[in-house]
Order: structure tokens, then sequence, then C-alpha cells
């Protein structure tokens, strides 16, 4: 139909203009008119022709036109929407992603960005149109995107913000084509994809890694330094003397040391791999409390430290393992005997939270803990007062343990502290009911 209709006009148009270039010619060859009076004068009679042409072919026209208009109309709206669609389809699946994404064009402009990244660096809400630089300020990324852009290929590399949470990611830079068009209407060259990949969980698992090789190798070789010292003393002539079962002494000494520490670990080695079975039973608080008080009486009269308990009625239970919050209790006692001053005292309390979980605090006025140490001291063999921890006897685990075994049976700890004034730690764990 459309080409029957060009065709159509093809003809009467052409119809005109040989009918107008004749006229033209017979004014100037045989009638001897100047050409501009010719061309004048022909241009009038064709137009007086083309009133001439029936109305109703013209409005068949003019409606066969304005239908194709509409229906050029019609499929380029419907390209919009669709493109439209798939631009709010991709923006859809980039927010539902845990990685932060952007994508710039050929001049390193933001073209689009999804709702974790802004979350990740905090960007404001109006960032489409500026440049990667101005929004995320580090060379190294900008460069990257650059050469990106520029080569077509991509690239990896680490970037670690400059800020107080030091947060670390892995950032994948990969090409992919323009889609916008720059001021002089190319679209030609490649934009950029970015990635960002949060590791700083990583860092932080591979950095207590190390120190707790670092720890561990420390633990273990003082005491077995110690050990092959006094033996080779012993071997080389000391036993027959009146000081040998005092060097026998040490060796045990730094042997069950080492004992405690190897059974530590194994502890929380069970526990992680869950090979230990749990035995959970509605157990009243203040009954264990009670049974571990009795464990730690000694030490406790030892440095005048009177333990109180408050708000624990015989009513209150936890959903426990009797083993299991025992050692956590008797835990938690021993650091706040071995942390406190002589003659302090230890409060210990108990809450029923709006989560249906029993919250147990045990506060002391000890020496405290620096702020900065608080987040770590749940690390195995972390400790504030290196000097001091060793003095007390203590393996650097009792904490850790605690954490696992909290965590083991549906709880959290946590621990606040002001140096000089005394610290609390904080457990909590389900309620039966």
């Amino acid at each position: 139909m459309n080409r029957t209709i060009s065709w159509k006009i093809f003809a009467l148009v052409l119809s005109l203009l040989l009918c107008f270039l004749l006229l033209q010619s017979v004014l100037i060859l045989l009638v001897e008119k100047p050409f501009l009076q010719a061309t004048l004068l022909s241009f009038i009679i064709i137009a007086s022709l083309a009133f001439l042409i029936p109305k109703r072919f013209l409005q068949w026209i003019q409606s066969e036109y304005t239908k194709r208009l509409e229906t050029v109309n019609s499929a380029w709206e419907k390209t919009v929407q669709q493109i439209s669609r798939e631009r709010d389809n991709l923006q859809k699946v980039l927010n539902e992603m845990t990685e932060g994404v952007l994508v710039v064009d050929e001049r390193n402009r933001i073209r689009m960005v999804n709702d974790a990244l802004k979350t990740l660096f905090s960007l404001p809400q109006e960032i489409l149109g500026k440049s990667l630089l101005e929004i995320i300020r580090h060379s190294e990324l900008e460069e990257a995107a650059r050469q990106t852009i520029e080569t077509g290929k991509s690239k990896t590399f680490e970037l670690t913000l400059p800020s107080s949470s030091q947060k670390s990611f892995e950032v994948n830079v990969v090409p992919m084509i323009s889609a916008w068009r720059d001021h002089s209407g190319d679209t030609k060259g490649y934009g950029a994809m970015v990635v960002f990949h949060d590791i700083s969980r990583l860092k932080e698992l591979e950095r207590i890694r190390q120190d707790f090789v670092a720890n561990v190798s420390h633990e273990l070789r003082t005491p077995l330094t110690t050990i092959k010292g006094y033996a080779e003393t012993l071997l080389e002539g000391a036993l027959k003397e009146e000081s040998a079962p005092s060097f026998v002494q040490v060796i045990l000494k730094h042997t069950d040391r080492l004992t405690k520490i190897v059974e530590d670990l194994l502890m929380i080695s069970k526990i992680e791999s869950q090979e230990s079975q749990l035995s959970l039973e509605p157990l009243s608080l203040s009954e264990i409390l009670e049974e571990t008080l009795e464990v730690v009486a000694e030490n406790a009269k030892k440095k005048k430290i009177p333990i109180i308990t408050s708000g624990l009625p015989d009513s209150l239970l936890v959903k426990a393992d009797r083993k299991y919050l025992e050692q956590i209790l008797i835990n938690l006692l021993d650091n706040a005997i071995k942390y406190n001053r002589e003659g302090g005292k230890i409060v210990i309390s108990a809450t029923l939270t709006p989560q249906n979980d029993v919250e147990v605090a045990i506060q002391d006025n000890g020496i405290g803990i620096p702020k900065e140490d608080i987040p770590r001291i749940f690390e195995r063999f972390y400790r504030v007062d290196k000097g001091r921890s060793k003095e007390l006897g203590g393996t650097g685990l009792g904490l850790s343990i605690v954490k696992h075994l909290v965590q083991a049976q549906g709880g959290k700890v946590w621990a606040e502290s002001q140096p000089g004034e005394g610290s609390t730690f904080y457990f909590t764990l389900p309620s039966p009911r």
C-alpha cells in the first residue's frame, strides 16, 4: 500500500516537473521571453494546473501520509518504551546486587549507579552526569576507568578508602560499548562498568589469622623454652642438687599451661566445627550461678571481692547447655576477679528482653579496657595488657571461648568499659518461654 502511494505521488510530481520544463522551453525558444519571465510564467501556469488536480485525490494523499506518520510515531513510541523498560529492568537488577556497581560513558561521566554503591560510599542522590573523580575522589579508580575506556581492556585492583572505616574493595573495571551520544551525536567508543566487591571482612579475617598464628607460636614457644631450659639443667647434673624439686615444679607448671592452651584451642575448634553436641534444656539461671560462684569463691576471697547478685529470681530460666553455661559464667567471673582491684566488687544482674532473650550482665569496678581494644577482646590470644595477663596466668583464650559458646547457643556477647572505672560484660541466651 505504501509503495503504491509513493509511486502515485512520484508520477504526479514528475509530470508537473516535465510540464514546467516543457512550458519554460516553449516560452524561451518560440515566444522569445526572457529566462526569468519565462520561468515565472511557467511556474504560475503549472501552479494553476495543480489546482485542477481532484480535491479527493489530494485528501487521499494527505490521509495516507497521516496514517504513515502515525504508524511511524507509534513504532517510535513503542521503541522508546521498550528501551525505557529495559533500562528500568537493568536498574532493578543492579539495585538487587549486594556489590556496588556504576556505569560511566566514554567521557568518564556516571550514567548509572545502584543503591548498594550509594550506601557503601554514602553518595548523594543526584550524581548522574557527574564525573567519576568528582563523586569518588580516588585517582587510581579514575585512571583505571580511563584506561579501560581507551584500550577496551578489563582491569582489576584493590582499593582502600582513606577513612576511619578503612573499607577495602576488589574493583573490577570492564569495558562496554557506549550507548550515550556525546555533543557531536557520535556513539562510537567504550564506556565502562565498575563493580566494587567489599572485601573488608576477608581482610579482617586474614589479619586475625595472621595474628593468631603469631600469638599461638609465641604462647607455645615461651613455656616450651622454659621447659627445655630447666630439663637441660637437670640433665647436666642438677638432679642431685637441692634445687632439683623446684626445677621440676617449674617444668610441671609450664606443662600444665601448655595443656590448658591445647585444651582451650581444642574446645574452640570443636565448637566451630559443630562436633560438640549441645544438650539444650530449660535451666534456672540462679541455680547455675550459685554452683558457679562456689568454683570462683576462693579467688574472690583472696582479693576481698564480694560478688553481688541483683534481680535473679528462681523463675528466670534460660534455654542452654548446662556445661556450656557454667563455662561461660566461670570464664567471665574469673576475668572480673583477675582484672579487679583488691577490695573491689562484682555485680551480676539479669533481665528478660522484649525479644524473649535473657540478658545477663557481669559488672566489675576494676582497671577497665581502652575503647580501641574493645572490638578485639574476643579474639584468640588477644591481650589488652600482655605483661599483666601473663602474670595472672591466663591463656588469652577465655573470652574467645565465651564468644563461641554463647553464639553456639543462639546468643550474643559484648562488652562496655571505661578505663579506670571498670567493665561490664553482657551476654544473651534464649528464654524457653
